[in-house]
């Protein structure tokens, strides 16, 4: 069970911040962090982006500097605040993943990062169909999020993360074959590529 922690993470920006960039030195800093999922993918001006689930516009930032069309969807109205005032270059929207407001059919792709981990199974397999059925055909869903450690070194470290800052959801993920969830809904499944011991894992799937 997550502490207080948790809580002062998401009320105070500098803590956040703070606990990412210590997060992300296990795979060489937050500016790597944040552009796992995005390697190897075609992003041009006109590429139709959804980034799901943005935050503060973390992952925002990046997205902007290959496309002009990018679309940043949060259910937090302070971390919406909070992206357009960092990047102000994308659209935001304010809706729940597993209820998107968007036509079919209508992005070429679709990132999340480190957020499938804070749903309840039910509302993850939801957001899967959502993301489904706004992809183009062709699309990409690429994302980047927990994995149990392959490596016996990282458990303390991912436990003791997952204690202080996550909740039972975070758990989980660690138990969930996200490939195979993907797969199940139509999606095509590269392999999951891991890091950090195989702490984090990165998949692109595609429609």
């Amino acid at each position: 069970m997550a502490t207080i922690l948790r809580d002062w993470s998401y009320r105070y920006q500098w803590l956040y911040d703070g606990i990412s960039r210590l997060a992300a030195l296990s795979v060489g800093g937050e500016a790597r962090f944040r552009q796992l999922a995005l390697q190897g993918l075609i992003i041009d001006s006109d590429t139709q982006v959804l980034d799901l689930c943005c935050g503060s516009g973390q992952t925002t930032e990046f997205l902007v500097k290959s496309s002009q069309n990018v679309t940043g969807l949060d259910a937090s109205p302070k971390s919406l605040q909070r992206a357009r005032q960092n990047v102000p270059l994308a659209s935001y929207v304010e809706a729940f993943a597993e209820d998107m407001p968007f036509a079919d059919n209508l992005f070429d792709v679709v990132h999340t990062s480190v957020a499938l981990h804070e749903m309840q199974p039910q509302q993850l397999r939801k957001i899967i169909n959502e993301v489904y059925r706004v992809l183009k055909p062709g699309g990409v869903f690429t994302l980047v999020d927990f994995h149990a450690p392959t490596n016996p070194i990282f458990w303390p470290g991912v436990s003791v993360f997952l204690l202080l800052f996550e909740t039972e959801t975070a758990w989980e993920l660690l138990k969930t074959d996200l490939a195979k969830l993907l797969s199940e809904t139509g999606f095509e499944v590269v392999k999951p590529t891991l890091y950090a011991g195989g702490s984090l894992q990165v998949i692109q799937a595609k429609k």
